[in-house]
C-alpha cells in the first residue's frame, strides 16, 4: 500500500503512449506528475504497433495537423530520452493506374506539398526492393521507433528527466480530484487524466457508453531479414481506401471499385499493408481490421497470407519467414479520430479511437494539458 505522502498536480491514470504524452506534456509545464497503470509493464497497443509516426495520409486537418506535430515531438525526444529513430519517410507504391491517380490528387493537396512524385523507374531506382509499379509517392515527413522498446524508455525518461512518478500493478477505482483512490491507498491531485485505452467499462462507463465505440482486433508479423534494405515505411493501393488523407478524395472512387473487383477478400478482413523496418534487418508487417466490442483472441492464418500476399506484390522478396506475430486491440469509433470529454473541471478523459495513437498522441495531450491548467 502506498501512503498519502504527496501532493501531485496532476495524476494519470494509463501509462500507454496517450498517457505517457500527457506526462510530458504537464511536465514540460512544471507540474509535478504521477502515472498510475493497472499493468507491471506496458503491455497494450502502445507496444504492439509499428512504432511508425504516419502523417502522409491522415485525415485532412485536425488529425494531420496533429500527425505533423506529434511527429516533431517524437524528432525532439527521441536523441535526449535514448530512443533510435531507425527510419524515416514513407513509399506509397501504386500497383494500378487508379492508385497514382490518388496520389496526384493527394499531391496537389497542401498536405502533399513536402512529397514527390516518382515514375516507375525512379520508384525502382531509389527503392530498389520494390516490384515493377505503376508509380509511388514518397513523403519525408515519417519516423519509425521500436515501440517495444521506446515506450519503456519515454517512461523511463518521463522519470529520471521530469520527475514523474510511476505507480504500476495498481487499480483506480475513482476519480473525484483532489482525490483519486487505488488499490494501492489515496493520492491527492488537483487534476486528473484518464486515458483508458480500449476499457470502455471501467472509469466513466457510463459517459463512454453512448459514444458509439467499439474495439478493433489487428494482426502483425515479425519477418526475418531479406535481402536488401528497407530504409523507409512501405504502403500500397490498400491504403489508399483506408487511409482518410486519401480515400475521401473523388480520384479514390475509382480505386476502390477495382479494388472491391480484384482484392475483395482483402477488404473484407480489413487488409491493408506497412512494412518498417528494425534495427536489427527484420521487418514488422501489417495489418488487418477486425471489429467487436469483445475481439475474439483467435489469429487464422487465412488473414496473415492476404497480408503476407500484399507484401509479396509490392516487394522483391524471394522468401518470407515469419519469426513472430501477434495481435492487438484498441478504441475504435466511426465518427471521431479521438474523444477528449469533460466529466469536470479538474478531469479530462483522452481516448484514441483511431489506431493513430503513436502519430497524434503528443500534439493531442498538449492541447488537452494546455485547456486543463489554461
Amino acid at each position: 500500500m502506498h501512503s498519502v505522502t504527496e501532493t501531485f498536480d496532476l495524476a494519470i491514470i494509463g501509462a500507454g503512449i496517450c498517457g505517457l504524452a500527457h506526462a510530458l506534456a504537464a511536465s514540460r509545464l512544471g507540474k509535478r506528475v504521477i502515472v498510475i497503470d493497472r499493468d507491471a509493464q506496458a503491455n497494450g497497443a502502445s507496444i504492439r504497433n509499428f512504432g511508425f509516426v504516419t502523417v502522409t495520409g491522415q485525415q485532412r486537418g485536425e488529425g494531420w495537423r496533429r500527425a505533423m506535430r506529434s511527429r516533431d515531438v517524437w524528432a525532439e525526444l527521441a536523441p535526449v530520452a535514448g530512443i533510435e529513430i531507425v527510419h524515416r519517410g514513407l513509399v506509397v507504391a501504386a500497383r494500378r493506374a487508379e492508385a497514382c491517380e490518388v496520389l496526384e490528387a493527394f499531391r496537389a493537396t497542401e498536405m502533399g506539398e513536402a512529397c514527390e512524385l516518382l515514375d516507375p523507374a525512379a520508384a525502382r531506382a531509389r527503392f530498389p526492393l520494390l516490384n515493377d509499379v505503376a508509380g509511388a509517392l514518397y513523403s519525408p515527413h515519417e519516423l519509425r521507433v521500436e515501440s517495444r522498446t521506446a515506450i519503456p524508455r519515454l517512461a523511463g525518461f518521463l522519470a529520471e528527466a521530469h520527475g514523474v512518478v510511476f505507480r504500476r500493478g495498481v487499480s483506480v477505482h475513482t476519480v473525484e480530484p483532489p482525490t483519486i483512490v487505488t488499490s494501492g491507498g489515496t493520492i491527492h491531485a488537483d487534476a486528473a487524466v484518464v486515458c483508458p485505452g480500449d476499457d470502455f467499462t471501467g472509469l466513466f462507463r457510463e459517459r463512454l457508453q453512448d459514444c458509439r465505440l467499439t474495439r478493433c482486433k489487428l494482426h502483425m508479423m515479425r519477418l526475418a531479414p531479406i535481402g536488401g534494405s528497407v530504409d523507409a515505411g512501405i504502403m500500397s493501393d490498400l491504403g489508399l481506401v483506408r487511409y482518410l488523407g486519401y480515400a475521401v478524395l473523388p480520384e479514390a472512387q475509382a480505386l476502390r471499385e477495382r479494388l472491391e473487383d480484384e482484392q475483395a477478400e482483402h477488404l473484407a478482413n480489413g487488409v491493408h499493408l506497412i512494412v518498417v523496418r528494425s534495427a536489427d534487418g527484420s521487418l514488422v508487417v501489417g495489418d488487418s481490421h477486425h471489429y467487436a466490442a469483445t475481439p475474439d483472441p483467435f489469429a487464422p492464418e487465412s488473414v496473415d497470407e492476404l497480408i503476407l500476399d500484399e507484401m509479396r506484390a509490392v516487394l522483391a522478396v524471394d522468401e518470407v519467414r515469419v519469426i513472430e506475430r501477434w495481435t492487438g486491440t484498441y478504441a475504435s469509433a466511426d465518427d471521431r479520430l479521438a474523444l477528449i470529454d469533460r466529466p469536470s473541471d479538474a478531469v479530462r478523459l483522452v481516448l484514441i479511437t483511431s489506431g493513430t495513437g503513436a502519430s497524434t498522441s503528443f500534439a493531442i495531450a498538449e492541447e488537452v494539458i494546455a485547456d486543463l491548467f489554461g
